[in-house]
């Protein structure tokens, strides 16, 4: 089973209710292995993983990353190429947006904003000052970012993507914890949640069939679409519960949980 985080496990409160944490025990104990699926970087995900001791594979960065955080074993990873992160910055200066760069274990970015103080309070990820243009040629950057929060800041985030559009993946994920905010992700092409579950799936030998699905985010469609049964949260954008097999409760009322007592 594959759980999205953000609108799925971790509510409006940036908790896992009692119930969905309950769920995810039973879920485990029946002998399910769970596997988390999430626009955040690993170091955002690890208090998660901690929380619930999933011991176990996990998708990140809107599945650039398939890996093992406990023996740091990675079974599949698709960076972005330095020239295209070059690139990316060099259209960030001209479009004054404030770009985020992660890697498995840093997060960049050249000032202080909103976003790094959402990440450091909500996400517990600490950033990295840096000129961007130092480091492109040696980290292995997974993700890119842009967390517009103001109308001027919403415009320059447009101009700024549509010049990288037609280059890189562009995926947007949110959190019940800042509605209205949207969490732009820069990956390289061909980066999906869906592809991450397949070479996953793979790994385990485990028959995409044969897998479960939960998300809310317009980002989980691909996961939605690839795995054997789709559930799409009650607060899910209404083209994610389209491709949906069921659509539970919302997050608030521990969705999550509610299904596990359909579908174990």
């Amino acid at each position: 089973m594959v759980v999205d985080i953000d609108g799925t496990l971790v509510n409006r409160h940036g908790t896992i209710s009692d119930e969905d944490r309950e769920a995810m025990f039973r879920v485990r104990q029946a002998g399910v292995q769970v596997a988390l699926s999430t626009g955040r970087g690993l170091q955002a995900t690890m208090n998660i993983i901690n929380e619930l001791s999933l011991d176990s594979y996990h998708i990140s960065f809107d599945g650039a990353l398939v890996s093992h955080p406990s023996n740091r074993e990675e079974i599949y990873v698709s960076p972005i190429a330095k020239e295209l992160v070059r690139q990316m910055i060099d259209v960030a200066h001209r479009c004054r947006v404030d770009l985020e760069l992660f890697t498995v274990t840093h997060y960049f970015v050249e000032r202080e904003t909103w976003s790094t103080e959402a990440h450091r309070d909500f996400f517990g990820v600490n950033s990295t000052m840096v000129d961007l243009r130092e480091i492109w040629q040696r980290e292995r950057i997974l993700k890119g970012g842009v967390v517009p929060t103001s109308p001027e800041e919403k415009a320059r985030a447009a101009d700024f993507c549509s010049q990288l559009d037609h280059r890189l993946h562009l995926s947007r994920a949110r959190t019940p914890a800042y509605p209205g905010v949207d969490f732009f992700n820069i990956l390289a092409p061909g980066v999906s949640k869906g592809k991450a579950l397949e070479k996953l799936a793979a790994h385990l030998k485990i028959p995409l069939r044969e897998t479960i699905a939960v998300g809310d985010g317009t980002n989980d469609v691909s996961l939605l679409k690839t795995a054997g049964l789709a559930i799409a949260m009650g607060n899910a954008a209404d083209e994610v519960k389209a491709i949906a097999d069921y659509v539970t409760l919302d997050v608030d009322h521990s969705g999550l949980a509610a299904a596990m007592k359909v579908f174990l």
